[in-house]
């Protein structure tokens, strides 16, 4: 009993003697906050019956890391995806859960490797407005559509700012009928969330997906630079576990039953 006397007292003292910004941060780690794209399923989306909480593949994966590892972690709605964005950028959300990378990403984040998951970016179209496409060049010319500081990768970021005209706006359904109302010719979007949500608008006899994708990106968890928990030996911890649960049918077994629980709260199949 004496001994673990001492060794409290020793472990509050060496906590005293952290700087305050450090000390605060001790305290606070022992919790994560993450957020992510609300319109997102099956990765993620707002609880129906929570909705300042997001659900999906991607909250049950970070949740799963936060437990083996003894952290807590929340993940919560942030606002729409450019705010959800911010709130990561500026540390007051810990984590992204679930963010492609790219070069101006990593200034503002670190990235845990490996990715988790790979989801395809696809060209959205009016089926009665379909047009030939077999590459990016296929695009030229046309006004296409986009989600405020979305990304589908490097190469094709790259590649439209130089080449493409893309309209951006701050949520998908407003994406998806900006197509529609045939303000754009062509939308780019991820698969599964698109499907998603044009299921659940009724949308599907008057749109389609065009083939090949534009890109097949891995989505990354991505800890903020100015979160108070950003530290090398939790990056190590997240990097390991990640390895291991990514070496393994968890993530895809997550992403069907997250399907699963969107289909039934939307009462449908995509």
């Amino acid at each position: 009993m004496i001994e673990r006397c001492r060794c409290r007292s020793l472990l509050l003292s060496l906590f005293l003697l952290l700087p305050p910004e450090l000390a605060v941060a001790e305290a606070l780690c022992g919790q994560l906050t993450a957020t992510g794209n609300p319109e997102y399923p099956p990765y993620l989306w707002r609880d129906p019956n929570n909705p300042d909480q997001l659900i999906g593949a991607n909250a049950d994966l970070l949740k799963a890391v936060g437990k083996a590892l003894g952290v807590d972690v929340k993940v919560v709605y942030g606002g729409p995806w450019s705010r959800a964005q911010e709130e990561v950028r500026t540390g007051r959300i810990d984590l992204m859960a679930g963010y492609f990378l790219t070069q101006e990403r990593q200034q503002q984040m670190d990235f845990i490797s490996p990715p988790f998951l790979r989801t395809r970016s696809v060209v959205w179209v009016r089926q009665d407005r379909a047009f030939d496409y077999h590459d990016w060049a296929d695009l030229k010319g046309r006004n296409g559509g986009t989600l405020v500081s979305n990304s589908h990768g490097q190469q094709f970021d790259d590649y439209a700012r130089a080449n493409l005209q893309l309209e951006a706006v701050p949520g998908a359904r407003q994406a998806f009928e900006k197509l529609l109302h045939k303000r754009n010719d062509y939308l780019i979007y991820e698969q599964y969330p698109g499907m998603a949500l044009v299921h659940t608008q009724g949308w599907d006899a008057q749109l389609k997906v065009l083939d090949p994708p534009v890109s097949s990106e891995g989505l990354y968890l991505a800890l903020s630079h100015q979160s108070k928990c950003n530290r090398p030996e939790l990056r190590q911890r997240l990097a390991r576990k990640m390895q291991e649960l990514v070496t393994g049918p968890v993530p895809e077994q997550l992403v069907e039953k997250n399907l699963e629980l969107w289909r039934q709260q939307v009462g449908g199949q995509p």
